[in-house]
């Protein structure tokens, strides 16, 4: 079996998969396909991926249903970057004794980014630096962050980090989830609000809680309608958390002052969509988790994974 291993990593934009880890171990025991273009009809990702028995996947890029994995007999180990991938069916999985194994993370990537671009959005960056470049100057006016109020929707790992973060700036930090306790926001130095509250009342206001059933669509046409026509909604956690048809409406007639978006309902994002044209809106394709010392993570344990699974076998 050693000698027949077939390894497939899928979705590879960057092209990087092969020099953030030492793959060499594997390499004598297996082959190693890259793919750097992403497939997203079933059938061409089942065509592409029928020959491999160990498949990589980097976090939900190509997620696998069970009717896929249905498809892929050879399939007997999957290796997915963090620790957890709900676009992986994983009921199907056991059934098929398909082995799972998930890799670490590094936390710091998708808080940084979320400040990063809650400044950008504040101090008109982008637009700043597109207008030094066509020979303009000091076109726009930006908000000071100290004294304003940013709500923060769900205090967990990230969410937590963003109110550090506020608190080093001055801020005033409202917090709300469906399950915050008034100790948690406490410890946080956040004060504790209703949802209703945290959408009237904030300047800023960035999502941290994870997709599922419960906060799908749970920003929609009633809450982007509480905020200020001078607030600025960031997400950078899972698209379908906000009503996108709902949102681009609301940036569109100009009653909301923006969105600073790096998740998407459906990734990539089409070259045609109107959050790539809208003025009001600062886009970044899921680059939240996209750093070097995750990527090494990633990839490190990916090869620690295989080759532990090898071994097993």
């Amino acid at each position: 079996m050693k000698n027949n291993i077939q390894i497939a990593i899928l979705d590879d934009y960057q092209n990087v998969a092969l020099t953030c880890a030492d793959w060499s171990v594997l390499s004598e025991m297996a082959g190693i396909t890259v793919y750097n273009d992403h497939q997203d009809q079933e059938s061409a990702i089942v065509a592409r991926l029928l020959p491999f028995q160990v498949i990589c996947v980097m976090r939900e890029r190509t997620p696998l249903s069970g009717s896929m994995l249905r498809q892929l007999p050879n399939l007997k180990l999957l290796v997915s970057t963090g620790p957890r991938n709900h676009s992986i069916d994983h009921e199907t999985a056991a059934e098929l004794g398909i082995i799972i194994k998930n890799t670490g993370y590094v936390s710091s990537g998708a808080p940084e980014l979320t400040w990063a671009l809650l400044l950008a959005a504040a101090r008109h960056i982008p637009q700043e630096t597109h207008n030094l470049r066509s020979g303009k100057w000091q076109s726009t006016i930006g908000k000071d962050l100290s004294s304003r109020t940013i709500g923060i929707i769900g205090l967990g790992n990230i969410g937590a980090k963003i109110a550090v973060y506020a608190q080093a700036f001055d801020m005033k930090i409202l917090a709300w989830s469906p399950n915050l306790t008034e100790d948690t926001a406490q410890a946080a130095g956040a004060l504790k609000v209703t949802k209703e509250q945290l959408f009237s009342e904030s300047d800023f206001i960035t999502i941290h809680v994870p997709l599922n059933a419960s906060s799908r669509g749970l920003v929609s046409v009633t809450e982007l309608n509480l905020m200020k026509p001078a607030a600025i909604l960031i997400n950078t956690s899972r698209g379908p958390i906000v009503n996108e048809a709902a949102l681009i409406n609301a940036l569109t007639n100009n009653q909301i002052a923006g969105a600073v978006l790096d998740v998407f309902d459906v990734e990539p994002l089409d070259a045609g969509h109107p959050y790539t044209h809208l003025p009001n809106v600062i886009a970044t394709p899921h680059i939240g988790y996209v750093t070097e010392d995750t990527y090494q993570v990633f990839y490190g344990d990916t090869v620690k994974a295989i080759t532990e699974w090898i071994s097993e076998n």
